[in-house]
């Protein structure tokens, strides 16, 4: 055994020993854990967190054994379906559409199976995986989305195995392109580099993503290297990438507005048009009289229908029904404030700061995407990690405690009615309400 190597071991034992529990954990999480084990399920994150945070605390200057690590605990995933989603069965059924020539966003899997079911491999396993709330909608994923499903169908054929394989190695090939580009563009913001490990270590990201493959990675990959882009004054190629961006998930279209001061009016007129014009170019394969009409259908169910580990809407709920109002009115009319909120917020960090560089705008990004959270009827777990990405790049860090308090919500998934425990998500939430006021205070006071 070389010295070197003898030496290493030596210097970095305890954190070997962190590593080592660590691919225990995962491998625990990935191979046997039930999602209706809600207590193991809360051990496993507990023990994880508490080990992401030693690794990080030791070994913060050691990028190549962080970044070892870090793609190790991923590839633990490779091999298994998901445990904790089974979003997974509509990604795959809309993948056969897409590679088949058939359009996602005209048809809805409950359709689909009276009438076209030959065209999709594995069509009744996939129609019964994905679960009835899914077989009656259309499709809600943007067309680059689309177009990694049916890469995956593609390479997959007939295999289900095959499609998660491929779905899965795109998403760790982009948490490693956020890991490269993130440094990068901590570096050009004067931060210190070893930040991106609260992103690239966090359990969180490493379960929902490669873990549970929600496409949050690969809309984030795409994000980061625009945010990068504009730090070197690249902005026009900035515009193509936040596009791209955006045709994966909607997330970003929310920040769109805070680009105008930081660009000025005669570059954001240009910066928009990029956008839009390559909006319109990844959409337009898809575009038809019906899609228009079905998709603003399938977006509108998220502020009107869908409810879960809501913040102050459930205290509003709480109070409306309190005073006789029916839960399935109210949360309708909820639906129809929830945008304008959002706008409102949107207006208030685009043209109240006086100072406008590229930190500022992600430190208004990480806000209203805070506020956003906060007012809406639903919050996934893995919603939080476009927080936890943003924060690095600010002095705030109650994205990465709300990161580890948001696995509270998984108790719904212990049961079969998937209701939540209330107390649970009060205890998540006077967390992260709770830090964010002591940092606040913290900042002030340095002012």
């Amino acid at each position: 055994m070389p010295f070197s190597f003898k030496n290493f071991l030596k210097l970095h034992k305890v954190s070997l020993i962190l590593a080592v529990l660590s691919f225990v954990f995962y491998y625990t999480f990935a191979y046997h854990l039930q999602r209706t084990d809600f207590i193991k399920l809360l051990t496993l994150f507990v023990a994880l967190f508490f080990f992401c945070f030693k690794l990080i605390q030791f070994e913060k200057l050691n990028f190549r054994f962080l970044l070892g690590i870090g793609v190790i605990f991923r590839l633990i995933f490779l091999c298994i379906e998901p445990n904790l989603s089974q979003d997974f069965y509509r990604f795959i059924w809309d993948g056969h559409l897409v590679f088949s020539g058939a359009n996602p966003y005209l048809h809805t899997p409950d359709q689909l199976m009276e009438n076209m079911v030959s065209m999709i491999p594995n069509a009744n396993i996939l129609y019964e995986g994905m679960g009835s709330l899914s077989a009656r909608h259309y499709s809600n994923y943007p067309p680059l989305n689309q177009l990694v499903f049916a890469i995956a169908a593609f390479v997959g054929g007939k295999s289900i195995f095959g499609s998660l394989l491929t779905m899965r190695v795109i998403i760790i090939l982009a948490d490693i392109g956020i890991f490269y580009f993130g440094r990068k563009l901590l570096k050009n913001l004067n931060r210190s580099p070893h930040l991106i490990f609260w992103y690239f270590l966090n359990p969180l990201v490493i379960v929902e993503l490669t873990g549970n493959l929600h496409f949050e990675g690969v809309m984030l990959f795409f994000f980061i290297l625009a945010m990068f882009l504009l730090s070197i004054d690249k902005w026009k190629t900035a515009g193509i990438v936040i596009a791209c961006s955006i045709s994966i998930k909607l997330v970003p279209l929310l920040f769109l507005p805070l680009f105008f001061k930081y660009l000025g009016w005669k570059k954001s007129i240009i910066f928009y048009a990029i956008i839009g014009i390559t909006s319109i170019v990844l959409f337009l394969p898809f575009n038809t009289p019906e899609f228009i009409d079905n998709y603003s259908k399938t977006i509108k169910l998220w502020f009107s229908n869908f409810e879960f580990n809501a913040s102050i809407y459930n205290i509003a709920k709480k109070t409306a029904i309190h005073f006789d109002a029916k839960p399935w009115e109210f949360i309708k009319e909820y639906g129809k404030i929830t945008p304008l909120l959002t706008i409102a917020t949107v207006g208030l960090f685009t043209f109240l700061p006086k100072r406008y560089d590229l930190n500022r705008v992600i430190w208004s990004m990480m806000w209203v995407l805070t506020i956003y959270y906060f007012i809406s009827t639903t919050v996934h777990p893995w919603y939080a990690i476009f927080l936890v990405l943003l924060s690095i790049f600010t002095t705030y860090r109650y994205a990465i405690i709300w990161s580890a308090a948001i696995v509270l919500s998984y108790f719904a998934y212990s049961q079969s009615d998937f209701k939540e425990n209330l107390w649970l998500l009060t205890i998540e939430y006077i967390s992260v309400y709770g830090f964010i006021i002591y940092e606040i205070i913290a900042h002030n006071n340095k002012k």
